[in-house]
């Protein structure tokens, strides 16, 4: 049996709206340009289950409660495909504002988080790769929340406990192995205070450092960041293979959920 293709323009189901109203901005980072994924236009707009996967992405975003508005950053040569094919075939509760990306991710992030409205007093910033089409709404939140309940938290990022057997190389050579239940994968959505990311690329800025991801700067800056234990679907779209997973596990989502379908 096939499974059930998603209308051309999908709209998202959010959970109940949260009290207190929405605190968060989002910032979803698309400006890749696929080279190991060997798409010269972008993996983010590679159709999965009858949409870009970019789209996939915003509509989760666009479902949470806690965001308020959605900073997406593209290149500027493909601003008018992303108001087009992902963003013009969709329908979204939250205002969208387009960011140029820059040379690197770090620099698109910065170029992100310098475009969230001023005036609208979003005290946190969720960082989310577009490439991530099965992030779940719902830890998100959960991210969201675990910062507003502890003031000592910076930070709080989706991750999973590493299951493999892990390896400290130089030169193909094993030098040890580390006990495992210290290491965490990250993930995306990670989740700040507006001020400490601010802050925290400021100062790479500075001191010309490049990250692995945001919390690392933040880590870097003196902040606190924690794990939120997320999913091991929340894949990231790297290479060919990984868009056949992702469809597969996409396809049973639908199925299960209906994910923006009629």
């Amino acid at each position: 049996m096939s499974a059930p293709r998603p209308c051309a323009c999908a709209c998202a189901r959010r959970p109940g709206e949260a009290a207190s109203g929405p605190d968060t901005c989002a910032v979803v980072v698309a400006g890749g340009v696929g080279a190991r994924f060997g798409n010269p236009v972008g993996k983010q707009y590679v159709e999965l289950c009858g949409l870009p996967i970019a789209c996939w992405s915003i509509l989760a975003i666009d479902r949470a409660p806690s965001v308020g508005h959605i900073v997406v950053v593209c290149k500027p040569e493909r601003e008018q495909l992303m108001r087009e094919d992902v963003l013009g075939r969709l329908h979204l509760r939250c205002g969208v504002t387009l960011a140029k990306a820059g040379a690197t991710r770090q620099e698109s992030v910065y170029s992100g988080l310098c475009a969230i409205p001023g005036g609208a007093g979003f005290s946190l910033v969720a960082i989310h790769d577009a490439v991530r089409p099965l992030m779940r709404t719902e830890d998100l939140e959960r991210c969201c929340a675990r910062l507003r309940s502890d003031d000592s938290v910076a930070g709080a990022i989706c991750a999973v406990p590493s299951t493999d057997t892990l390896k400290l190389v130089e030169e193909k050579n094993i030098v040890a192995t580390p006990d495992r239940s210290y290491y965490w994968c990250a993930q995306t959505p990670q989740v700040f205070r507006t001020k400490a990311i601010v802050s925290a690329h400021r100062a790479a800025i500075w001191d010309e450092f490049v990250g692995t991801d945001d919390a690392s700067l933040v880590e870097r800056h003196g902040g606190r960041v924690v794990c939120v234990e997320s999913t091991r679907e929340n894949i990231k779209v790297t290479l060919p293979e990984d868009l056949a997973i992702a469809q597969t596990l996409l396809e049973r989502r639908i199925m299960e959920e209906g994910c923006g379908i009629k």
